[in-house]
């Protein structure tokens, strides 16, 4: 995602969610984790630094079940990177009959339900009436990571009516039906915590 300087807005919208004092970080930062969390796992990415700041995280939200399952099938596999590489692909990527849950907004929309299509559009032409684009050669607009880092955007550059207006119009329509999936189809509880993470922090309070 670029940077370009974005037009102010002025747009009636809810309240974003107010984050744990006990979490520690900002909504950005917050964006930004689940973002990376949503990556492709490797051993660059998902490094001890990353799992200490998922814990911290999961401490600050009380989630501690989470902490203990997560933490025992950590000590329990012996390639726990490799093993999260086959669920991320057989949910996201590629699987026998289908994928689980692509991560594509487009997908979930009513009458549409492939990728790349008026809805995507729509996302990208939010995306730069804002002031921001795609970086060259990045996933195309919809991708549940593009929204999330555009979402950390947003939250940087101080207008919460643009975020509530996105989370409301284009991130919320499709995420519950994504979330949804995830949480039944996942074999891995690594999944299941990253999309509850997600959910929690773009539900809007009304």
């Amino acid at each position: 995602m670029e940077n370009r300087p974005a037009p102010s807005v002025n747009k009636s919208c809810t309240a974003i969610p107010e984050i744990p004092a006990s979490v520690g970080l900002l909504l950005p930062e917050i964006f930004r984790f689940l973002a990376l969390s949503m990556r492709y796992p490797s051993a660059n990415l998902f490094d001890e630094d990353y799992f200490a700041a998922l814990r911290s995280l999961l401490e600050g939200m009380s989630w501690h079940d989470d902490i203990h399952e997560l933490d025992s099938l950590r000590a329990g596999d012996g390639d726990f990177i490799e093993t999260l590489q086959i669920e991320h692909t057989r949910l996201f990527i590629n699987a026998v009959p289908h994928v689980i849950a692509p991560p594509y907004g487009s997908v979930y929309m009513p009458g549409e339900g492939t990728v790349m299509n008026r809805s995507t559009e729509r996302i990208r032409d939010f995306y730069r009436q804002r002031g921001f684009d795609l970086a060259p050669g990045n996933e195309i607009a919809d991708h549940i990571i593009n929204e999330l880092d555009f979402l950390s955007l947003l939250a940087e550059s101080g207008k919460p009516e643009d975020e509530s207006l996105f989370l409301q119009k284009f991130f919320r329509p499709w995420f519950e039906k994504f979330h949804n999936r995830v949480i039944e189809g996942a074999d891995h509880h690594f999944y299941r915590v990253v999309v509850r993470l997600i959910d929690f922090f773009t539900k809007e309070e009304v």
